[in-house]
């Protein structure tokens, strides 16, 4: 997020070898499940929170977890449009 206050962003540059595009579907597929369960945990939270669910200290900790679930699901985001951006290369098998 542009403009957001805090400590530089990160660059991670990741090199994974796969086998087939079939394990990139599956890669893909197993990302969106995850990225998927985060959201439901960010709307189950935000609903507890908004509907006054427990004291001021499980508040502020539901409230953490929260914001957690969020960033996961923007960290998610951001890896399944990197996937998305990403051009598979071909290379033969190395001589045995």
């Amino acid at each position: 997020m542009a403009g957001r206050p805090g400590p530089p962003r990160l660059d991670l540059d990741l090199h994974l070898e796969l086998d087939s595009v079939a394990e990139v579907d599956e890669l893909r597929r197993a990302l969106l499940k995850a990225r998927a369960a985060e959201l439901s945990e960010v709307r189950r939270r935000d609903v507890r929170l908004t509907a006054g669910y427990g004291d001021a200290t499980n508040r502020e900790v539901m409230d953490d977890e929260a914001r957690r679930a969020q960033m996961r699901f923007d960290v998610l985001t951001r890896l399944l449009e990197a996937l998305d951006r990403a051009e598979p290369t071909a290379r033969p098998d190395p001589p045995r």
